[in-house]
């Protein structure tokens, strides 16, 4: 199943078409929205430019996992804030539409029949019909104004449902990874009892014979104690991340925690060693998009705010006839039609209060934008350090694990032999434990450091997924 069939861009599909055939329908004025005062660096900080040589608009699937992958897209299908926000891009669609139908007159039209009743009845019935017609002449941009914005707002709509795919499927991809290591650390702990039951025989094989004192049972009684106190710990850790994802795809809990029993290893994506410039990243991420999409829906208000200070020209007419009978309806028809000039001439300062109003809300999303720029560049230079450092663990890990192997084996075969103390085979083994762990947390960090870095580059979401000409038109 891919994004495609979901119903997330069912909706948007919807929303699209309709805005494409109707774009040349009526001309909207140009919004002259202010440019960001942040200077976009040429390039990165902690990697060289190039082109990612992977689909990041579908990053899970490098992970080579099915069940995350499976989970990825029931999330994207199933997952209820997905659905409310795809609910609110309709809201916005539908509200362009009403925006857009101002540029056009409204007609009416009416009809009835009076007949008299009583001791004065004429016992005539009186039939009448009539039409009325309005339009707002746009003399001054306030209609071409609201139909930007609410153009814009439609936009930013289809953006924060891209953004919140985005982040949802990261957390999705990032709690699965979690997920995994938690079983990892399981299975450690349980074949690590194994060999702590061993060692507290061993003990006390050996006490029994006179050769060591109870201190050695009772070491390898509290070591075997605290192995196993760690397991409750895990299997909690292990059911809350599989609840939160049943959560996340639409379903009670209980399925994603059974499939995820099963002992696999830790998902280990190739790491991306370079990805596109700055500026080029930016354009792909929907919230720095979605932010500027606001931006102009606010500047877009200003000019419906300083339109209401001035002129505006109202156009109207209408036409009727009335008769006593059906035959001789339309032999006299009466018509008019008028004009209406209005100007504000005092309103207490309500409307340049309107105008202050949306130009400080302008200023507003101008630095949300600002923000939303900056948020975007720190992500992927922090996402580019961690994935670069979490490699750097797992080679070192790799390291200490075989030693701590190597280790213990050596331990466990002198202590049985009697040629060294409890205490030794105790942080041999202590040791060995500590680096398995270490091993899969490094392994689990080094794949939500891929995750998070795709994220950060505008992973998750595409525009053929999410196919809004307006877009497209807006985007410069």
């Amino acid at each position: 199943m891919g994004i495609s069939s979901n119903m997330t861009r069912k909706l948007l599909m919807g929303s699209a078409m309709p805005l494409a055939l109707m774009a040349g329908a009526c001309a909207t004025p140009n919004v002259d929205t202010p440019e960001a005062r942040i200077a976009i660096p040429d390039a990165w900080a902690q990697s060289e430019p190039e082109t990612v040589s992977i689909d990041i608009a579908e990053y899970w699937l490098q992970l080579d996992d099915p069940l995350l992958t499976e989970l990825v897209e029931a999330t994207i299908a199933n997952n209820l804030d997905l659905a409310q926000s795809a609910a609110r891009l309709e809201q916005s669609r539908a509200q362009l539409v009403q925006a857009r139908a101002s540029w056009f007159p409204s007609l009416s039209t009416g009809g009835g029949a009076t007949r008299d009743v009583g001791d004065l009845r004429s016992g005539r019935t009186l039939y009448s019909l009539s039409a009325d017609a309005s339009w707002e002449i746009d003399l001054f941009g306030e209609i071409g104004s609201n139909v930007a914005s609410a153009e814009a707002d439609l936009l930013a709509a289809g953006y924060s449902l891209a953004d919140l795919q985005r982040a949802i499927v990261g957390q999705v991809a990032t709690s699965t990874i979690s997920a995994r290591s938690l079983v990892q650390q399981l299975e450690i702990a349980r074949s690590t009892l194994a060999y702590q039951e061993d060692n507290l025989e061993i003990a006390r094989w050996r006490n029994e014979a006179g050769l060591v004192s109870s201190l050695d049972v009772e070491q390898a009684r509290a070591q075997l104690a605290q192995t196993a106190a760690t397991i409750p710990a895990i299997e909690s850790s292990l059911a809350s991340t599989a609840n939160s994802i049943s959560t996340l795809i639409g379903e009670p809990p209980g399925r994603v925690l059974e499939a995820l029993q099963e002992v696999r290893p830790v998902p280990m994506p190739e790491a991306l060693d370079g990805f596109e410039a700055p500026a080029d990243v930016l354009r792909r991420r929907p919230d720095v998009r979605g932010a500027e999409a606001n931006l102009v829906s606010a500047t877009a208000r200003i000019g419906v705010a300083k339109a209401q200070l001035l002129p505006g020209l109202r156009l109207g007419g209408s036409v009727g006839t009335n008769s006593f009978g059906l035959d001789g309806l339309f032999d006299i028809i009466t018509a008019s039609v008028f004009g209406n000039l209005s100007q504000l001439i005092f309103d207490g300062g309500r409307t340049q209060a309107g105008v202050d109003s949306a130009q400080a809300g302008a200023e507003a999303a101008l630095a949300a934008w600002e923000q939303s720029i900056l948020g975007a560049l720190e992500d992927v230079e922090s996402a580019a350090v961690a994935q670069r450092t979490a490699g750097e663990r797992v080679v070192i890990n790799e390291e200490a694990l075989d030693a701590a192997n190597n280790s213990a084996i050596l331990a466990r075969s002198q202590y049985q032999a009697g040629l060294t103390d409890f205490r030794t085979l105790l942080s041999a083994e202590n040791q060995l434990l500590s680096a398995r762990n270490g091993m899969v947390s490094a392994q689990a960090d080094k794949a939500s450091a891929f995750v998070r870095l795709t994220q950060a580059l505008g992973g998750g979401w595409s525009t053929q997924d999410f196919p809004l000409p307006i877009i497209e038109e807006n985007a410069s």
